[in-house]
């Protein structure tokens, strides 16, 4: 515990503070743990239940859900202001018959799943003007990205379910495998430099897809970033978002009810 609070001091005094010390973890049973620098953190709505977070257009967009036991959580899409903390909300689902859940941006519209109605939403990427709907056989909807010419989804499982903007309907499925193993709980996605990268819910971990054969070929141990956080915020739950803004080549990671961003440095 002291360990972590010395962390803590040293990294995220308060929000916005710069640093640049690296986390370096061993490799684990043969598979390549990618090292990372925490370089800044930002403020985050403690209320944010964090299921989708994306850059499109210089905007760092995030989605969320809400729980029923969660009173002060929504289902919201809108944009993030990196220096307040504040969610300018461009989308609001009833709670009462949706959870939101993962975003994507694909030839200017946005598409956001829900978590059990096998349902999803098409808006304008650039107004958030509801265009359609569409529906999915996928028990449940968890996170979504793009390759920039598909729409990529994960559902719990250990498959992601590559979809056709065009007709809405599924292309082919890959199953994700760490070390030969299925890995399941597939989450949060994001697309970067032509891997894919997943938070795996319940863990402090990051894998890295290769999408042409769904094998694990590195991870990002976040767990002292998580401990950080925890002790600033008992509250958080886990780690859920990645994001990443091609044009300053920055990855923001953050969780469910945390209170900040964090930005992070790796070799992609």
């Amino acid at each position: 515990m002291k360990r972590a609070i010395i962390f803590s001091l040293l990294f995220y005094v308060i929000a916005g503070c710069r640093n640049t010390q690296q986390v370096t973890v061993p490799k684990s049973e043969g598979l390549p743990i990618i090292s990372h620098y925490v370089t800044n953190n930002f403020p985050h709505d403690t209320n944010l239940f964090t299921e989708g977070f994306l850059f499109h257009a210089g905007r760092l967009m995030e989605s969320t859900g809400a729980p029923l036991d969660l009173e002060n959580t929504q289902s919201l899409i809108g944009v993030q202001n990196l220096e307040t903390g504040k969610l300018s909300v461009k989308v609001t689902l009833d709670k009462s018959k949706y959870f939101g859940e993962g975003i994507a941006v694909l030839n200017g519209k946005l598409y956001q799943l829900t978590y059990k109605n096998q349902l999803g939403f098409i808006y304008d990427a650039s107004t958030f003007k509801k265009i359609s709907e569409f529906k999915y056989a996928n028990l449940e909807g968890w996170g979504l990205t793009t390759d920039d010419k598909s729409l990529i989804m994960s559902d719990g499982t250990d498959n992601l379910t590559y979809i056709s903007p065009n007709t809405m309907s599924p292309l082919k499925t890959i199953s994700v495998t760490e070390n030969g193993q299925s890995l399941t709980r597939i989450n949060e996605l994001e697309f970067i430099k032509g891997y894919i990268y997943a938070n795996v819910y319940g863990t402090n971990f990051i894998v890295k897809i290769d999408p042409s054969n769904g094998d694990v070929v590195g991870k990002l141990d976040l767990s002292k970033v998580f401990v950080t956080e925890k002790n600033m915020n008992p509250a958080a739950l886990e780690m859920n978002g990645i994001a990443y803004d091609p044009i300053a080549d920055k990855v923001y990671i953050t969780g469910k009810l945390w209170s900040h961003i964090y930005e992070i440095d790796f070799n992609k």
